[in-house]
């Protein structure tokens, strides 16, 4: 045929289904999503699920010490930088909503969660947003979906984010989407997901701001595969904390952190090894050769690879000294 398929530009449509007749678009997707502010812990992340492929790649916008912004339903994704600009510049989320909006020509069919660094939230479902659609919002969070089963869908979010005070942020991101998918999610089925927590200096050397960011694009269970990733991400951001503070020679801080991860990475098989080799050249640092030796014999044993490296590994030369 020769005229090209028609591409929606209603938030979530990205493919067209070829009919005996003609292309013709899919059903509108449907996204519920919560964004969150851990005050004390200094972090801010989104977590959102969706029948949309990458659904990771346009809703959620967050920055450390700044704020959170999840914009979807036809989503207008400038709302995710302009927000967390606003958010920087000291307007409050209801402020933020009320400036992106009011020159929005398509503000009646925009949904968006707001969240600030220090707990203030604002959320917003446009009139015209496919039913079902709405949200709610509370100190620290705001939840927010749409062309859901039903209200059940954010209430139950926001009660799992509620009564999981306590944990990491991303924990509690992941128990609120869990929850949202158990109260029947979205109408439409499953596809992607995606957890973000920010953090200032949380990347790796503590380059970034990026404690997690874990997305499944495309997968017919995307809630447990987004729950296998966010496994292996908490262990790694525990590893980020222990290897940043030993590289600032900062040893006894990297020694509570790296212990830490150890602990949690026993169950993450494919991170072990590797995560209580450091802990062996951590321990070493701290002056607990007979600790770091017993660390380095298991990481061996678990990977015998690592017998190479550890040979002339410099942060363990005070362990081979020993060792003569």
């Amino acid at each position: 045929m020769s005229a090209a398929p028609r591409r929606r530009l209603r938030w979530g449509v990205l493919a067209c289904v070829l009919s005996s007749a003609a292309w013709a678009a899919p059903p509108d997707p449907s996204t519920f999503s919560i964004v969150a502010a851990d005050v004390q812990a200094g972090e801010v992340g989104i977590a959102v699920a969706s029948r949309f492929f990458a659904v990771g790649a346009v809703v959620p916008h967050a920055a450390a010490g700044v704020g959170a912004v999840a914009t979807q339903s036809f989503a207008n994704v400038s709302f995710g930088p302009r927000g967390l600009e606003l958010l920087a510049r000291g307007a409050s989320p209801a402020e933020v909503l009320d400036i992106l909006v009011r020159t929005d020509d398509g503000r009646a069919q925009r949904q968006l969660g707001i969240v600030a660094a220090d707990g203030r939230s604002a959320t917003f479902t446009g009139p015209t947003c496919n039913a079902w659609a709405g949200g709610r919002a509370g100190p620290g969070y705001a939840v927010q979906g749409n062309i859901l089963t039903g209200e059940p869908v954010v209430a139950a979010m926001e009660r799992a984010f509620v009564e999981s005070t306590g944990r990491p942020l991303g924990e509690r991101l992941y128990a609120a989407l869990r929850a949202g998918d158990a109260a029947g999610g979205d109408s439409r089925g499953r596809q992607s997901a995606a957890i973000v927590v920010r953090r200032a200096g949380a990347g790796y050397g503590g380059y970034t701001d990026q404690a997690i960011d874990v997305r499944v694009d495309d997968h017919p269970d995307p809630i447990v595969e987004i729950g296998r990733l966010l496994e292996l991400a908490l262990v790694n951001d525990l590893w980020n904390r222990g290897w940043s503070a030993f590289q600032r020679r900062e040893f006894a801080e990297a020694l509570h952190w790296q212990e830490l991860t150890a602990a949690r990475a026993e169950g993450t098989p494919a991170m072990l090894a590797e995560v209580v080799y450091d802990l062996a050249v951590i321990r070493a640092a701290n002056g607990d050769l007979t600790g770091a030796r017993a660390a380095l014999e298991r990481a061996i044993a678990l990977n015998p690879k690592l017998a190479a490296q550890a040979a002339g590994d410099p942060d363990l030369a005070a362990l081979r000294k020993e060792s003569r």
